[in-house]
């Protein structure tokens, strides 16, 4: 079992930076791919990003590219995503999600929501105008 927790989510304006955490326990992190994933109201869960469980490769959903930076830090065991020039249609609440590293390469898995066996509970971003 993996229990992850994020944390710092809030209401911004548009255009500002904001940095989710996602603390792990419960097994061994550094086995684990890491994603973020958002649902915004009335619409369905996205990816956002992903990272590899060796933090050598990473993916992003086009919307969030060059906006948002996914990183590790395995001697927290806590995954980071950092966003930047925040926008209005950003707001959702976002969850981190774990995916053992024997899912597949980060890359080809990454973005599918199934692969992924552990999901936090989420923390809400509202961006405003």
């Amino acid at each position: 079992q993996v229990q992850l927790v994020e944390s710092g989510g809030g209401l911004v304006q548009a255009g500002v930076s904001l940095r989710l955490s996602c603390a792990a326990s419960g097994r061994t992190f550094s086995n684990y791919h890491m994603g973020w994933f958002r649902q915004a109201p009335g619409k369905e869960r996205e990816f956002v990003a992903a990272i590899s469980w060796s933090g050598g490769t990473t993916v992003y959903a086009d919307s969030v590219k060059g906006r948002f930076t996914i990183s590790r830090e395995d001697a927290k065991n806590t995954v980071y995503l950092q966003m930047n020039s925040l926008k209005p249609e950003d707001t959702a609440v976002y969850t981190c999600a774990a995916a053992l590293r024997g899912s597949g390469y980060i890359s080809v898995m990454g973005q599918r929501a199934d692969k992924y066996g552990y999901w936090g509970q989420g923390t809400q971003v509202t961006v405003s105008s």
